[in-house]
């Protein structure tokens, strides 16, 4: 007979199972339910770049699960001889509702286990020493959460890389109804370097959801350490998180409170859609700080989650939480940028700006000053090899032309309004006059063009005192002294695209000082292919090869400052995270990089430094014609004399390949 707490579960399974699209059964057994599969047999695997786990079958006895794991290769070998093994969390789901009105679904840990037979044939039947028997329900959805730590094997030698998954049964070990899963792992993955830590030790985002339940939590007397309020914590900057004081700026400037950063429509996560559903005071407290349910402050009083709907209703929820975002987008496409750069006979460069709608029409400039906050252009001479500097170079003594061409809804010194379009004439440009290492495309100068808007967060409106702006797309335009077809930076390295996945299309890159820009198809061009590919080549006007503001001092080149940024953030760790190939040719259109302030390094060096760090490959470089942190001459005397693609030959997937 089943007792009062089942019956009030089981009550809320069936209206769960309501909502959810059960899949078919498999053909194996003869009772409905899906069968075990045979394994294959075969020699074991000798190397193991990639492990995948599945979980085979789930079996009781007296309440207590024994499950058996399969464990093959990427080639789909067996794996045999794991040691550091284990379910890290048995856990079940306790419905939405069922320990009480308008709460969530939450997991319900039962044990953990680190008990295994290894059958030598890639399968490992675990067992449960401890083992919550009175809490289990066999009405519940049962979670077993596997994970092979970065290791050996046995042998103590072949190196076993991490894995871990959840897998989730009914009661009887057969397929589950129903289960919980919101935000999946790819999401994650998106910023967050596959395979490597999140946090503890936990690799995916289902291991950290399977250990962080809400009753382990509350029972810890920490609630801020569930899950649904943990993960959020962590993401905006709204308060300090964990036991060191530790703060969300960084991962705050990335997501920028956008909920669809993480929550994305998905027909392989049954509940996608909760976050908007079922509110909670203890997922709402994790951004909405200033709020104390139970005494009433920020909120009018409730002790629980039983009248959250009534007010937060799912489509309420989401509009309130998405829409500035959908606005920002939707303003951001209201505009566009086309430009020419037209150099004269004296050197100089006739530059012109053409604002347009959203249809490509062009707008008249007179019409959109007053609604402008800024237009910033930057001038720079050799896309490949910038020959300006951010400040003066070494080499001529020059640095790149910066000038506004618009800022605070007026015109610039200078500037004109002809024929409905800005236009400015730069200074002379040294085209021609001076390039190190023999790099040649000084005939070629390139305008990148921001553009920064006043707006009520759906229109254009006049620039003011406290009137918010909008960084919008940018622009980039090149000229050629010869008149000939223009030298291009290469853009087959790395793609917007994979910036995009983490940082979401609406970024506002260098808002502030800056005008800004928001990166999208504006800035891009044909490939071979004839793909239209939105690079990040235009960034070198600013990230010359003498570095930034500080010369060198931070590494301030294109070709070092985002793998020093990233690397300090701990986020990104695998190349393929943003480089979708490596055009090794292009360094051989490149010279010397400032690598601290007034010193230099040979380019591939320098760039594989900011990774690996100067001192750590210094002695290795310099026995292979490199120079580190020397003198500008020196450096761009060597930058084609360095012998490292002699030996290396990187792909983004192993950058440490050899040519053997």
């Amino acid at each position: 007979m089943m007792n009062k707490k089942n019956s009030k579960i089981a009550l809320m399974l069936v209206a769960s199972a309501v909502s959810v699209a059960l899949t078919g059964c498999g053909s194996d057994g003869d009772d409905g339910k899906d069968g075990n599969p045979g394994l294959p047999g075969g020699t074991p695997a000798e190397a193991i770049e990639q492990l995948n786990l599945e979980v085979l079958s789930v079996t009781y006895a007296d309440n207590i699960p024994t499950v058996k794991v399969y464990a093959t290769n990427e080639d789909d070998e067996a794996v045999v001889g794991l040691k550091d093994f284990s379910i890290e969390n048995a856990a079940q789901l306790i419905p939405a509702g069922a320990s009480g009105a308008g709460n969530s679904a939450n997991w319900q840990k039962l044990g953990s286990t680190s008990t295994f037979v290894d059958n030598k044939n890639g399968s490992y039947d675990f067992t449960f020493e401890s083992f919550d028997t009175d809490t289990f329900n066999s009405e519940l959805t049962q979670r077993f959460n596997v994970v092979a730590e970065a290791s050996t094997l046995l042998d103590g030698v072949t190196e076993v890389p991490v894995s871990e998954i959840v897998a989730d049964f009914d009661g009887e070990g057969y397929e589950a109804l129903y289960t919980k899963n919101i935000v999946s792992h790819e999401a994650c993955a998106a910023c967050h370097a596959e395979g490597e830590k999140i946090y503890h030790k936990a690799t995916t985002v289902e291991t950290c959801i399977t250990c962080h339940t809400q009753e382990w939590a509350d029972g810890r007397g920490k609630p801020e350490v569930a899950f649904a309020h943990l993960v959020h914590n962590v993401h905006n900057s709204n308060k300090v998180w964990g036991r060191n004081d530790y703060t969300a700026e960084t991962a705050h400037a990335i997501v920028q409170d956008n909920c669809q950063s993480c929550h994305i429509e998905s027909e392989e996560l049954t509940e996608w859609g909760n976050w908007t559903r079922i509110p909670t005071m203890e997922t709402c407290t994790s951004c909405h700080t200033n709020i104390d349910f139970k005494a009433g402050e920020g909120h009018s009083q409730q002790s629980d989650n039983s009248n959250c709907i009534a007010c937060h209703n799912a489509s309420w929820t989401e509009e309130i939480h998405t829409g500035d975002f959908v606005q920002k987008k939707a303003f951001i496409d209201m505009y566009g940028m086309t430009s020419s750069l037209i150099v004269n006979s004296d050197k100089t460069a006739t530059l012109s700006v053409t604002i347009t709608d959203a249809a490509g029409t062009a707008i008249d400039a007179s019409t959109l000053v007053s609604k402008i906050q800024r237009i910033e252009t930057i001038t720079n001479v050799g896309p490949n090899f910038p020959i300006m500097g951010y400040n003066a170079s070494p080499g001529n003594g020059q640095a790149k032309v910066a000038y506004d061409l618009v800022k605070n809804g007026e015109l610039g010194e200078n500037v004109s309004v002809e024929a409905g379009a800005l236009q400015y004439t730069l200074p002379a440009l040294p085209f021609d006059e001076y390039s190190p290492a023999g790099i040649q495309d000084t005939d070629t100068a390139f305008t990148f063009v921001g553009l920064e808007m006043c707006n009520d967060g759906t229109e254009a409106v006049d620039c003011g005192e406290d009137i918010a702006t909008t960084s919008m797309k940018a622009d980039l335009v090149f000229g050629t002294f010869s008149g000939e077809a223009p030298s291009m930076r290469h853009t087959d390295s790395v793609a917007f695209n994979t910036c995009e996945n983490c940082h979401g299309e609406t970024f506002e890159i260098h808002k502030g000082y800056h005008a800004g820009f928001v990166m999208t198809e504006q800035l891009g061009r044909e490939n071979d292919e004839g793909e239209v590919v939105v690079g990040v080549d235009a960034c070198v006007t600013c990230h010359t090869p003498d570095g930034t503001y500080a010369s060198g001092g931070n590494q301030g080149a294109l070709e070092m400052k985002l793998h020093s940024v990233h690397g300090e953030e701990g986020i990104i760790s695998d190349c393929a995270q943003c480089h979708n190939d490596f055009n090794l040719d292009a360094f051989k259109q490149k010279g010397a990089l400032a690598t601290s302030a007034g010193e230099y390094t040979t380019p591939i060096t320098a760039t594989c430094a900011s990774c690996h760090g100067f001192d750590e490959i210094k002695a290795h470089a310099e026995g292979q014609g490199a120079v580190v942190n020397g003198s500008y001459d020196d450096a761009n005397a060597s930058a084609q004399l360095e012998f490292c693609m002699g030996c290396h030959k990187p792909t983004i997937f192993d950058h440490t390949a050899v040519n053997m």
